[in-house]
């Protein structure tokens, strides 16, 4: 992974990692402050073992994520007018995923104008 693809101060070093994992807030997190409460929720703090440790249960982590539910997407190129895309584009996020809709309806629609297809 490229250095500046990580966020500004993200540890970078075993070092780093060490003073992040000592600063980490242990299982009782009630005296943390409501807003922090949140942003902690979810954590896994690996207190022993140091870096090595913390490396090992964020692989595991991934390894542990459900099967997708839908099928993949496949990257494509596509050629399309400049107005039309600027449209699309337009229409705010998620136009791919709309692409994508009115594409599978036209197929739909075609299947069912030629049964014996």
């Amino acid at each position: 992974m490229k250095s500046n693809a990580l966020p500004k101060g993200f540890p970078v070093s075993p070092e780093e990692w060490e003073k992040v994992i000592a600063a980490a807030p242990g299982e009782d997190r009630t005296a943390l402050p409501d807003d922090e409460k949140a942003f902690w929720q979810n954590a896994v703090v690996i207190k022993e073992g140091g870096y090595p440790a913390v490396r090992e249960a964020l692989a595991e982590g991934r390894k542990l994520r459900e099967s997708q539910n839908v099928p993949l997407k496949i990257p494509v190129t596509i050629r399309l007018d400049a107005d039309v895309l600027t449209a699309l584009r337009a229409s705010g996020k998620g136009w791919q995923r709309r692409v994508n809709a009115l594409v599978r309806e036209w197929l739909e629609s075609e299947r069912a104008a030629r049964p014996g297809a």
